[in-house]
C-alpha cells in the first residue's frame, strides 16, 4: 500500500474520489455536468445551500454567523482580514507561534499597523493592547507541528483564526471567534476554495471602497457569488462534508486523529532520542507531526527508504527542514501504523 503524507495539497478520502469519479463529470438532462451549470442556476444554488447546511450541522454553528465559500487560499485571507476588519486608529494583533503566524502578520502589515503578541510558554493568555482591531491566531502551525491546547479569551477584541490545517478535525468552539478561515487542500476539498465564517456584526466593518470580491460584506450579501465561485472545488468540498458526516462527524474525526497521532508520536517517544521533537507535549499538533533525526545526515536516507516502502512526502517544510507527517482526516489509521512501523525499523537499522 502507498501512503501520501503531504501537508498540502493533501490526500482526499478514497470514498470521495470514487464518488467524484462516478458523479462529477456526468452530464444531466440539461446537457451540463455539475461544474458547467451557471452559478445563478437552481442546481448550483441547491448545492451551495447543501454545503452551507452540512457545514453548519458539522460545526453546530451558532446563530449570528455567516459562512462564505470564497476563491483563493489562506494567504489571500492574510490580506482580506485587515482590509475588512482594520481601522486607521487600531492595530492588528498577531500571536506569534510559528512560521504561518509570522507570514500572516507580515502580510497584514501591508494594510494596517501590526503588533506581534507573545504567547506565554505555559499556555496562558497573551497580553492584549486595548487598541487592537482584532487578535489573530494560527490554531495549528502546519510547518512547526504545534497546535493551541485551548483558545485564548480575547474579550471584546474579535478573535480571528487561521484554522486551515486543523479545521474539521475536531469539534470547534466557533462562538469564541469573530472570524475564522480555512483553505484547502487539507480537510475540506481541493485547492481553490476557502471557507470563511464571520460574525454578522463584523460585516459592517467592510469599507465601501473595497473591491466587491474582497469584501466580506458584499460576498455575504451575494451568497459568496460576487464573482464566479470555484465550482469544482466547492462540489468536491460538499462530498468531503458528506463523508465526514457519514463517518460520525467531528467527534469521530477527533477520535481517529488521536489514534493516528498516538502511533507516530509513540514511535518518536520510544526512540530514546533517535527521533526528536522541539514542541512541548501539550502543544503537539495532532495533524502535522514535525520531527528531526538526532543525526541530521540520515534525513535523506530516511526519505529515500520511506518512499521505497510506499511512504511519500515526508520531507519537512522547505524553510524549517526535518521531517513531517500530515495526518489529516483522509489518512486512514493504517497509514499512520505503516509509518510508525517503518520508523521503528529504520531506527533498528541506523540507530
Amino acid at each position: 500500500m502507498v501512503w501520501n503524507f503531504a501537508a498540502g495539497p493533501a490526500r482526499l478520502p478514497d470514498a470521495v474520489l470514487a464518488r467524484a469519479s462516478a458523479e462529477l463529470f456526468r452530464r444531466g438532462d440539461d446537457g451540463a455536468c455539475q461544474i458547467e451549470r451557471p452559478f445563478s442556476s437552481q442546481p448550483f444554488r441547491a448545492l451551495r445551500e447543501h454545503a452551507r447546511q452540512r457545514l453548519s450541522d458539522l460545526l453546530g454553528l451558532p446563530d449570528g454567523y455567516r459562512i462564505l465559500f470564497l476563491a483563493g487560499g489562506a494567504m489571500q485571507q492574510f490580506s482580506q482580514v485587515p482590509m475588512n476588519l482594520g481601522s486607521p486608529a487600531r492595530r492588528g494583533g498577531y500571536v506569534q507561534t510559528g512560521y504561518w503566524s509570522r507570514r500572516a502578520m507580515n502580510e497584514g502589515a501591508a494594510h494596517l499597523p501590526v503588533v506581534a503578541l507573545v504567547q506565554p510558554e505555559d499556555g496562558g493568555q497573551p497580553a492584549l493592547p486595548e487598541d487592537l482591531a482584532y487578535c489573530h491566531v494560527t490554531t495549528n502551525e502546519t510547518a512547526d507541528g504545534l497546535a493551541w491546547p485551548s483558545l485564548p479569551d480575547t474579550g471584546k477584541i474579535p478573535l480571528v483564526g487561521d484554522c486551515t490545517s486543523d479545521f474539521l478535525t475536531a469539534p470547534l468552539a466557533v462562538e469564541k471567534f469573530g472570524l475564522l478561515y480555512a483553505s484547502a487542500q487539507k480537510n475540506i476539498g481541493p485547492a481553490g476554495v476557502t471557507v470563511v465564517i464571520v460574525r454578522e456584526d463584523l460585516l459592517a466593518r467592510s469599507p465601501d471602497t473595497l473591491p466587491g470580491m474582497f469584501s466580506y460584506r458584499r460576498q455575504a450579501e451575494a451568497n459568496s457569488c460576487v464573482n464566479t465561485p470555484p465550482m469544482l472545488a466547492l462540489q468536491l468540498s460538499v462530498m468531503v462534508f458528506d463523508w465526514i458526516a457519514e463517518q460520525g462527524g467531528l467527534p469521530a474525526m477527533a477520535e481517529a486523529g488521536r489514534r493516528k497521532a498516538a502511533l507516530v508520536y509513540g514511535a518518536i517517544d520510544a526512540s530514546g532520542g533517535f527521533y526528536r521533537i522541539q514542541v512541548a507535549a501539550s502543544w503537539r499538533s495532532p495533524v502535522n507531526v514535525c520531527f528531526q533525526l538526532a543525526d541530521n545526515g540520515l534525513v535523506e536516507h530516511f526519505i529515500d527508504e520511506a518512499e521505497a516502502a510506499g511512504l511519500y512526502y515526508l520531507r519537512g517544510h522547505p524553510q524549517l527542514g526535518g521531517l513531517r507527517a500530515s495526518l489529516y482526516n483522509a489518512m486512514p489509521e493504517a497509514g499512520a501504523a505503516a509509518l510508525a512501523k517503518f520508523m521503528v525499523e529504520f531506527q533498528r537499522r541506523w540507530g
